[in-house]
């Protein structure tokens, strides 16, 4: 893979940094996209990398990103969907706008960047394209349920572009990261959580601090805290090896996955109950 060319987005901060270092360092040319590239200075100074601007939700934004992708490199190689929001709250909770505010960037953000890439992947007759998910979005938790429907719909996708596009020698890979410090409840939205009635807002108090220090735990992966250089290190192997469509990252996803494999669907859908639902609303 000497000298291809990688395009990512949502490289601001967390996987998205890190996925651009990684790949720079080991000799890869970089477009490392982000909504305000003049903020951006870790990143500014490394060779065989290009900052852009890039909002998801800009179809103009993505077609100059190609274009100036090609312009520099010749071509695109890997394409790492990374970009997207976090959001949390009781499903009652959230109004129309900011539903469709989340899937616009998570779901239909990611949706356009994919399919401005394709071209150029179908062109050379090869082509990598790794989504990043979430642990949510392989098993549906409480106080997550629009943040849930969202990566769900992004593995659905995943798997259905890796089965349309493998006759294009293009293959298309999911990686669900479990519990980081970037992950989906360490910035919770106070104007969502402040909606809803007074039982809805009491109940969503509750289910908070029961995430929060659910997530705390999980995070805390075998005593120590998870290192978002682990996501990047997955996007590294999926775009260099042999790798199926579906991949997990982190100790505490493994281990979700694995009790969603060994449990039944009640069995399963109890022990999430137990551990993070409130006993009375």
């Amino acid at each position: 893979m000497n000298n291809k060319t990688v395009l990512i987005t949502g490289c601001s901060s967390g996987f998205g940094k890190q996925t651009a270092k990684l790949f720079q360092s080991k000799g890869r040319n970089v477009i490392a996209t982000m909504r305000s590239p003049k903020k951006e200075t870790e990143l500014a100074g490394l060779e065989n990398t290009l900052l852009c601007r890039l909002d998801v939700t800009d179809p103009q934004s993505i077609k100059e990103v190609v274009d100036k992708s090609l312009d520099a490199f010749g071509r695109i190689d890997v394409l790492v969907n990374n970009a997207g929001i976090s959001g949390a709250g009781v499903f009652e909770q959230w109004d129309e706008g900011s539903i469709h505010g989340l899937f616009d960037t998570n779901v239909f953000g990611l949706m356009r960047v994919t399919k401005a890439v394709l071209p150029v992947m179908r062109r050379q007759r090869e082509g990598t394209i790794i989504n990043i998910s979430s642990l949510a979005a392989l098993i549906a938790f409480p106080f997550a349920s629009v943040y849930s429907s969202a990566k769900f719909a992004v593995e659905g996708l995943t798997e259905a572009l890796a089965l349309e596009y493998a006759p294009f020698n293009i293959s298309v890979k999911a990686i669900a990261p479990g519990s980081y410090e970037t992950s989906l409840y360490t910035s919770m939205d106070e104007g969502i959580l402040a909606n809803g009635d007074d039982q809805i807002r009491a109940y969503s108090a509750k289910l908070a601090t029961k995430m929060n220090d659910n997530v705390t735990q999980m995070a805390q992966q075998g005593g120590e805290t998870s290192d978002p250089r682990e996501v990047a290190e997955k996007v590294y192997e999926c775009a260099t090896e042999d790798r199926p469509i579906h991949n997990v990252c982190g100790r505490d996803a493994e281990s979700f996955l694995q009790m969603k494999k060994s449990l039944s669907e009640q069995e399963m859908s109890q022990f999430i109950s137990d551990q993070l639902v409130p006993k009375d609303a």
